[in-house]
C-alpha cells in the first residue's frame, strides 16, 4: 500500500537540474559514439536526430511562436533564435534584409558542453546543421533559401554564427549549406535583441522549456541509437554511457535537491526531487516508489526491452554513486525499490 498519495510538484529548481542531467546525457552519447564507433557513426547519429527534430519542431515551432508571416530568411533565423533562448541556449539575431539574417551562437556551445568541445570532430558539427538548418527551405516550400556557415566553436573560432540567405535561383542539395570563413557576423548589440515576454513566460515556464528541450533531445536519440547501432551493442554501449552520466551527474543532482547522506531512504528522497523535476508524477511507500507511466520521457516510444534497459540506467548511476552497496530492484516497468546488494 502506497502511503504518499500521487505527487506532483513544480519547482524551477528541480527542473533545471533534470534539465542539465539529460543535457549531459545527450553531449555523452554523441562522445560515446564518437570514442567507441568512430566520426562516420556519429556524424550520421548527428544528422538523423537533427533531421527528425526538424521534421518534428519546426514549422510547429513557427506557428507557435508567431514567425509564420515573416520573409522566409527572417522566419528561419527567428525559430533559431527563440527557440534556442526557450532551451537554454546562448543565441544572438540579426536581421539584414528580407532576404538575409544572421543568427549566432557564442560560446559556450550548448550541444557539446564544457570540455567536450575538444573531442568534437568538424564533420560531426557539420551534420548539425545538414540535418537542421540546411533543411529549413525544403519546409518552407522555398528553393532558394540556403544557410551559410561562416564560423563555428568547434574550429576555434568564437562561435557557431552563419545566416539565412535567400538566392536568386533554385539551390541543389549541396548548396543549401555552404562554409565561407572569410566572413563575420557584424557586431550584436545585446539591447536590441527580441526577448521573450515575461508574463507570456514565467519562471517555472521556462526551465519546464529549457527541461522539455533537453528531455525531447534523449526521448527522440535513443531510438535513433538504437537503429545505427543494433540493440545488442546499443544496449552495451548506450548502457555504459547512461551508468556513466548518472554517476558523474550525481553531486549536481544531489547539491539541487538538498539532501546529505547515503542511506535507503535518502536516495528515495533524491528519486522524488528527481521525478518531480522531470515532470512526472509517483507514489511511494517507506521502501519502494511507482511512476505514473508512461514517463515524461518514455512518452511515444515504443519501449523496447533495450529501451527501458537504457532509461533506467541512468538512475542505477546516480545510486552507484549515492551508495555502491545498494541496487535498485524493478517490480515492474515502473515500479522499484532500493535494496541492499
Amino acid at each position: 500500500m502506497y502511503l504518499y498519495a500521487i505527487m506532483k510538484i513544480d519547482s524551477p529548481n528541480a527542473t533545471l537540474v533534470v534539465a542539465d542531467f539529460y543535457h549531459s546525457w545527450l553531449t555523452g552519447l554523441v562522445l560515446s559514439l564518437i570514442t567507441h564507433k568512430g566520426n562516420e557513426i556519429a556524424a550520421k547519429f548527428i544528422f538523423k536526430l537533427f533531421r527528425y527534430q526538424h521534421h518534428k519542431n519546426f514549422l510547429p515551432g513557427l506557428e507557435k511562436l508567431n514567425l509564420t508571416d515573416l520573409p522566409d530568411a527572417v522566419a528561419a533565423a527567428q525559430y533559431h533564435y527563440f527557440s534556442n533562448q526557450l532551451g537554454g541556449v546562448k543565441v544572438e539575431y540579426l536581421k539584414v534584409s528580407d532576404k538575409k539574417a544572421w543568427i549566432r551562437y557564442p560560446p559556450p556551445r550548448w550541444i557539446w558542453a564544457g570540455t567536450a568541445i575538444c573531442a568534437i570532430p568538424g564533420i560531426v558539427n557539420e551534420q548539425m546543421m545538414r540535418g537542421w538548418h540546411a533543411h529549413n527551405g525544403v519546409s518552407l516550400e522555398n528553393p532558394r533559401l540556403g544557410f551559410v556557415c561562416t564560423k563555428t566553436t568547434v574550429g576555434g573560432q568564437p562561435g557557431l554564427e552563419g545566416y539565412y540567405l535567400e538566392y536568386d535561383k533554385i539551390l541543389t542539395e549541396d548548396e543549401r549549406l555552404r562554409f565561407s570563413s572569410d566572413e563575420s557576423c557584424p557586431y550584436i548589440d545585446p539591447q536590441t535583441l527580441p526577448v521573450l515576454d515575461q508574463a507570456s513566460w514565467p519562471e517555472i515556464r521556462r526551465s519546464k522549456a529549457y527541461r522539455n528541450y533537453a528531455m525531447e533531445y534523449i526521448r527522440n536519440a535513443l531510438p535513433i541509437f538504437i537503429e545505427l547501432l543494433g540493440e545488442k551493442e546499443a544496449l552495451r554501449l548506450g548502457e555504459l554511457c547512461a551508468l556513466q552520466i548518472g554517476m558523474q551527474c550525481y553531486d549536481n543532482v544531489v547539491r539541487g535537491a538538498g539532501l546529505g547522506g547515503d542511506d535507503e531512504e535518502k536516495f528515495m528522497q533524491l528519486l522524488e526531487f528527481f521525478f518531480s523535476g522531470s515532470g512526472d508524477q509517483w507514489s511511494r511507500n517507506k521502501t519502494s516508489i511507482c511512476v505514473q507511466t508512461p514517463t515524461r520521457i518514455s512518452k511515444n516510444l515504443d519501449m523496447s526491452y533495450t529501451l527501458k534497459r537504457l532509461l533506467n540506467a541512468p538512475l542505477e548511476g546516480l545510486l552507484a554513486a549515492h551508495n555502491r552497496f545498494l541496487k535498485l530492484k524493478f517490480y515492474s516497468d515502473n515500479t522499484f525499490s532500493v535494496v541492499k546488494r
